[in-house]
């Protein structure tokens, strides 16, 4: 992965159009390897989530270009790769996966779970949450979870109350105020140019395996 490393590096400081046309070769290298580790990672994933196999890198990678068109900033490329594993739909989905997002400078971290869903599917995910606490509590105390995701639900932007139709003396009203439900785990550049990386990353994604089970059968039966 160090080609992509190199490149972002070099995308951070140079974040334009020039540079990037002049070094367009060097990006295309960086991108084939980031799809070569996901076309591992896919592989390695279906071993325990069959379905994942139905997949092609094309379909998970995020595109590099920016959609600057509503936005102040006007950098016209992202500054990390991503990827999105799940099926069907792999970056387009909208049920749980798992995440590859490699930035040099700010980050790089593995998830999995389901970022941002849309106003329907939260609901669904919460309400499988509070009629299914006692497994969702059994996925995310387990001791191997616990030691790598902890308690990396993402937060920041919860809802101060609980949302309507939610008892207040639920067993765990924080759980039921988030926006996304979705862990993450940081990695670091050596782990990231180590040559066993890609069995790190499916490591990762067996430990976030159940959690993505718990919220793709709420989604699932939702569509019942």
């Amino acid at each position: 992965m160090k080609e992509v490393l190199d490149f972002l590096r070099g995308l951070r400081e140079n974040n334009n159009r020039e540079w990037f046309a002049a070094h367009k070769s060097e990006y295309e290298i960086a991108k084939k390897e980031f799809e070569n580790v996901c076309q591992s990672l896919i592989l390695k994933i279906g071993e325990f989530d069959e379905n994942i196999l139905n997949l092609t890198p094309q379909e998970c990678v995020f595109r590099i270009y920016r959609d600057i068109r509503f936005s102040n900033d006007k950098t016209p490329y992202k500054n990390h790769f991503g990827t999105y594993i799940a099926f069907p739909g792999g970056r387009k989905s909208p049920r749980g996966g798992y995440y590859l997002h490699i930035n040099p400078i700010e980050g790089s971290f593995f998830g999995g779970g389901i970022w941002s869903p849309e106003p329907a599917v939260l609901k669904v995910l919460r309400e499988g949450i509070y009629y299914n606490y006692e497994e969702f509590e059994e996925i995310i105390n387990e001791p191997e979870f616990k030691k790598i995701y902890g308690n990396s639900f993402y937060n920041e932007d919860k809802l101060k109350t609980l949302p309507k139709g939610f008892p207040a003396d639920f067993a765990n009203p924080e759980i039921l105020k988030l926006k996304h439900y979705f862990v993450s785990h940081d990695l670091n550049e050596n782990e990231i140019t180590d040559p066993n990386f890609t069995n790190h990353l499916a490591w990762l994604a067996r430990v976030a395996y159940p959690l993505n089970r718990f919220l793709n059968y709420a989604v699932d039966e939702s569509k019942d």
